[in-house]
């Protein structure tokens, strides 16, 4: 395996078993379909990566994909999407980093769209019953990942105090600012009372990336994120508007990908781009399908009103989505053997993981429990939705379409 360069503008080399580079076709057939069978969320990605990559090809160890997973959970942003772009960039460069991104997206993208064309129709059969029943299995996967993410980012009392304390203010001042300052605030508050010993082990990333060209990727981001809302707000114009609005959101979704919940309820429903009920119903049919949950975006611009919408809206809020991944892996890979060793940065990692918990937590009770259970026979469906889930460890996929039967059920009666 290859040294990180220690010049800072010369890139280190992709490296595979044997020194044979791979190509992007290669890529996109295999994370194609992994992107057709890849259910259960990012956790169960990252298992399927890990057998994909290190124990069945041996494209790179455990170590190293460990390293990678690190660095993911580390930034923002939906961690299995950068993990398998991170891959798709160790095998075969940036071609191979595009290549794992479209296989791994495109199919629950597409899924997502053909949802959104139906959902009027499907409407018209069933009533409003099922897809109120689609509101009441996010219910039940939101709290289920508020719990997991409790257990895990929230172990102690200070986190939990964090996490509690971001619900409260997010809940008494709803707004997009809000969130991102409750973010900020955690990373404070994690320097200041969260500092732990840094790892110490060293592992050298196999990625063609220069720190020169990883400095680029960085500064666009943060261009990009600085400079959009001004060039919306200079232009008046709505598709702008829209990716500033999905840039934003996927610049800003620590810890998984339910997370984006908050941030685009916040960026769509608000404004009337799309009603509360087809936000909701719309995010529990994306538990449905494989492949990553910020996909959801894909779904919201094919409904959005006014235009763009339909596939041009899909495919400008997904894209614009998933934009921040690709300048955060790109950009950070070359610095994380230095950043991982500071302690500094990973005590603010803890306690932005902690206001992210509170974040999601807020987010369960408003809008996804508010919308969601309105009587108690919705109760009844959604604790028997979070107990397959949670105790059976039934797959979403089958919960999400046992919800809807069962909320077309309780409409009829």
């Amino acid at each position: 395996m290859t040294e990180i360069a220690e010049n800072a503008d010369e890139p280190t080399r992709a490296a595979t078993p044997g020194g044979t580079p791979g190509t992007w076709i290669e890529v996109l057939a295999i994370f194609l379909r992994l992107g057709l069978t890849s259910f259960g969320g990012p956790v169960a990605h990252l298992g399927y990566f890990r057998e994909e990559f290190v124990a069945k090809r041996k494209w790179i160890d455990d170590r190293t994909y460990a390293d990678i997973v690190a660095l993911c959970q580390f930034l923002p942003g939906p961690a299995s999407s950068q993990v398998g772009i991170a891959i798709g960039l160790s095998r075969a460069g940036y071609a191979g980093a595009f290549a794992a991104w479209t296989g791994f997206t495109l199919p629950s993208a597409i899924a997502l769209v053909a949802f959104a064309y139906g959902v009027d129709a499907l409407g018209g059969l069933g009533g409003s019953g099922w897809l109120h029943g689609l509101k009441v299995a996010a219910v039940a996967v939101v709290a289920q990942a508020v719990l997991g993410m409790m257990r895990t980012l929230t172990p102690d009392r200070d986190r939990a105090t964090v996490a509690v304390v971001t619900a409260g203010v997010i809940l008494a001042l709803p707004s997009a600012w809000t969130l991102v300052g409750m973010i900020l605030v955690g990373g404070i508050v994690g320097i200041l009372l969260l500092r732990g010993d840094a790892p110490t082990d060293h592992v050298s990333l196999p990625l063609p990336i220069s720190r020169r060209a990883g400095g680029v990727f960085l500064v666009i981001f943060f261009v990009l994120l600085a400079g959009l809302p001004l060039l919306a707000a200079a232009t008046s114009s709505h598709g702008i508007e829209l990716f500033d609005a999905f840039y934003r959101a996927g610049s800003l979704v620590f810890g998984g990908g339910h997370v984006i919940l908050p941030l685009l309820q916040e960026a769509v429903v608000p404004p009337g781009w799309v009603s509360n009920d087809l936000f909701l119903a719309g995010y529990g049919a994306a538990q449905a399908v494989p492949g990553p949950l910020t996909t959801f975006a894909a779904y919201l611009g094919a409904i959005m009103t006014p235009g763009p919408n339909g596939v041009a809206g899909a495919a400008l809020c997904l894209v614009a989505a998933f934009v921040p991944s690709f300048l955060l892996v790109f950009g950070a890979l070359p610095f994380w053997e230095e950043l991982r060793r500071r302690s500094t940065a990973q005590a603010a990692l803890r306690g932005v993981n902690a206001a992210v918990v509170g974040i999601l937590l807020a987010a369960l009770y408003d809008p996804v429990w508010t919308s969601g259970i309105t009587s108690p026979a919705d109760f009844a469906l959604g604790a028997g939705a979070f107990l397959l889930l949670f105790t059976w460890k039934t797959p979403p996929w089958l919960v999400v379409v046992l919800c809807a039967l069962g909320g077309a059920l309780i409409g009829a009666l």
